[in-house]
C-alpha cells in the first residue's frame, strides 16, 4: 500500500491527553507520550496499570473518552494509517487448523498483498521470527513459544512502519528472546517505529526510551539511564520502584484530602 511520508520531526505516535475508562473505573487517566520515527519506546508498568488499554487506543479497536489519539499522524479509525501499522496482541489471534504459511496467506492477503508478495513477504516474516522450517506445519501443533512468534511474523508480514508489540517476548526461552530483539533493533535502524509493553526490567533496558505507567498514570518517561540517574538507583527496576514511591507520596495524600472533604 506504500509508506506514509511523515515530516521531519514529526512523531509515528502522539497522545495527547487520553483518557479511557470502564464504567466508573478510569484506567487511563490524561496520558501523554510521544514516539519518534525509528524510535524503540518501552511501555512499562505491572499488570493492570493500562499497558494494553493504551495499546487497544493505538492500534484503534477502542477510542478514549477524552483527548487524542494519533499514529502515523492519523487519528482512528486510521483511513491510511493501517497499512502501515502492524500489531501483535497479547492474546493470539490464529487459526490453529491450517498451518503457520495459510495464516500468513490469510492475514497477508487483509493487508492488501498479491500472491507473490506473501510468498515472497512471508519467508521474510517467518526467517525474523525463527520460524523459516515450521512454514508447512499445523498450527494446533506448535509451542506457546512458536505461537508467539507467529503473532509476531504476521505483525512483520506487511513491513510495517511502526509495530505495536504487547508483552512480544512472553514464552520465549532467553535465546529466542536475544535474537528478537536484535531483530527489533535492526528494524528500527531501518526505519521502523516500535512500541513496545514490557514488564522485564532487561528487555526495558534495550529500548531507546521508557514511559513509565502506574494505575493509569505516566509517572516518568526518559532513557533508561536517564532514569536511573533521575532517582539516584544503579538499575531500571530500583528507578521504577523510586518513582512510584514518589507518585504514591502524592497521590496518596490527595486522595486522603478528597475523603474528608467528600
Amino acid at each position: 500500500m506504500g509508506n506514509i511520508l511523515l515530516a521531519p520531526g514529526e512523531p509515528a505516535i502522539k497522545v495527547q491527553n487520553a483518557v479511557q475508562r470502564f464504567g466508573k473505573q478510569t484506567v487511563l487517566d490524561h496520558v501523554s507520550l510521544e514516539v519518534e520515527q525509528g524510535a524503540i519506546l518501552g511501555l512499562l508498568g505491572p499488570s493492570g496499570c493500562g499497558k494494553t488499554t493504551l495499546v487497544n487506543l493505538l492500534v484503534g479497536i477502542t477510542v478514549p473518552i477524552g483527548g487524542k489519539v494519533e499514529v502515523l499522524g492519523e487519528q482512528a479509525p486510521y483511513k491510511n494509517a493501517r497499512y502501515s501499522l502492524g500489531f501483535m496482541p497479547q492474546d493470539e489471534a490464529l487459526y490453529e487448523d491450517i498451518t503457520a504459511a495459510e495464516n500468513l496467506a490469510f492475514f497477508g492477503a487483509m493487508y492488501g498483498l498479491d500472491k507473490e508478495q506473501i510468498k515472497i513477504e512471508s519467508a521474510r516474516a517467518l526467517e525474523l521470527a525463527s520460524l523459516e522450517d515450521q512454514g508447512k506445519k499445523l498450527v494446533a501443533k506448535f509451542s506457546t513459544g512458536m505461537k508467539r512468534r507467529l503473532s509476531l511474523a504476521i505483525a512483520l508480514l506487511h513491513s510495517p512502519q511502526l509495530l505495536v508489540l504487547d508483552e512480544p517476548t512472553v514464552g520465549l526461552d532467553p535465546e529466542q528472546r536475544i535474537k528478537l530483539w536484535n531483530n527489533f533493533r535492526t528494524l528500527a535502524q531501518d526505519g521502523t517505529t516500535f512500541l513496545i509493553t514490557t514488564h522485564v526490567m532487561d528487555e526495558a533496558n534495550n529500548c531507546d526510551r521508557i514511559a513509565m505507567l502506574r494505575d493509569g498514570h505516566i509517572i516518568a518517561t526518559g532513557t533508561p539511564q536517564e532514569l536511573i540517574e533521575q532517582t539516584h538507583t544503579t538499575t531500571l527496576e530500583e528507578a521504577f520502584l523510586a518513582f512510584g514511591k514518589t507518585y504514591d507520596s502524592v497521590v496518596q495524600p490527595t486522595s486522603e484530602k478528597e475523603a474528608l472533604d467528600a
